[in-house]
């Protein structure tokens, strides 16, 4: 939030579309991330509200697991300022034109639009995809190569954040997707809070890999958490790949397996992500001295921490501590 604001603003309306055929999973994502009360934010008032809309009254979701009734129109999507495109199964069929109709005018009335999983099929058939990146679920890759050519899919991706157009890739990136979401529109330490409370990792750069190879280790002392509880407390200190891989006794080519296998992404790529997000948390609680941010989170310089927050989130330390300084993360009790 601004600084400086007389008066809190308006929640930020989302609108999620439910089409037949829908995977109730994605919208319980949707849902569970904008739509609940966010105790764990303190007493402020609520930043997002989530309105259900389709092109029926009733709809029947993915193998008729449930019926939802009394969903308003698509005319909800019209007054929403972040469209979510959930995901369903029968991705060849194509969406009817009233579905299409109310994702392109969203978009071109300068609405967020995101999609879930392979909700980006929908976002493609709406012409919002081609020349642009865009992520899918890997099983589908394919498909969607063969039926939008034009589209730059990014096959082994969480998310692919296009600026007006997000895609996240599985079922489970959608949280990825939405904490992303959360972090961009109220910084490091609301979604930090929001990730405690959902029991879900922090930060998952949209880069990291979809297909994890081995979520549980077969060997139990080969998992990563006690190092990365290790690392995060020393973010500070001058680690490196090496000093992670002895503090694991293991050699660096095996740490950096274990983290492809384990987390999707290498020790390096983890380690600065870190560091930035704890410069982000650093600046939002009013640390205003760069060079104490770059010391402090372990990016060394205050030159490296401009060129990394800027790669994160577009915008230079002046700009970020005007938009996410201290306000609203005031509220957020730890």
């Amino acid at each position: 939030m601004p600084q400086g604001s007389s008066q809190q603003p308006r929640p930020h309306r989302v609108a999620v579309i439910v089409d037949e055929g829908t995977n109730p999973f994605e919208v319980g994502c949707a849902t569970e991330l904008f739509g609940l009360p966010r105790p764990e934010l303190g007493p402020a008032e609520p930043l997002y509200e989530v309105s259900l809309c389709g092109p029926a009254p009733a709809i029947r979701m993915n193998h008729g697991f449930f019926t939802l009734a009394d969903v308003p129109g698509l005319d909800t999507a019209d007054r929403a300022d972040t469209l979510v495109v959930p995901g369903r199964p029968d991705n060849v069929v194509p969406r009817g034109p009233a579905v299409l109709d109310a994702i392109r005018r969203a978009h071109a009335r300068g609405a967020r639009v995101v999609s879930l999983c392979t909700g980006s099929f929908a976002l493609a058939e709406a012409g919002l995809l081609d020349g642009r990146r865009a992520a899918t679920h890997w099983l589908w890759t394919d498909s969607f190569r063969r039926l939008h050519p034009r589209v730059l899919l990014e096959p082994d991706v969480l998310f692919v954040d296009e600026g007006d157009i997000l895609t996240a890739a599985g079922s489970a990136a959608a949280l990825d997707l939405g904490l992303h979401l959360w972090r961009q529109d109220h910084g490091a330490e609301i979604a930090g809070a929001v990730s405690r409370r959902l029991v879900f990792a922090a930060h998952r750069d949209g880069g990291q890999r979809q297909f994890v190879e081995r979520p549980v280790p077969h060997v139990p002392g080969e998992s990563l958490a006690p190092l990365l509880e290790w690392a995060q407390e020393r973010l500070g200190e001058p680690l490196t790949v090496t000093d992670l891989a002895e503090r694991a006794a293991v050699s660096p080519a095996t740490l950096h397996r274990r983290f492809r296998a384990q987390l999707g992404t290498t020790p390096l790529a983890w380690l600065t992500a870190e560091r930035v997000t704890l410069a982000r948390r650093l600046m939002e609680r009013g640390e205003r001295r760069l060079d104490v941010v770059a010391a402090r989170s372990g990016l060394g310089t205050a030159a490296n921490l401009r060129a990394r927050l800027r790669r994160e989130t577009g915008l230079s330390p002046s700009a970020y501590r005007r938009r996410f300084g201290p306000g609203v993360g005031e509220a957020i009790t730890t």
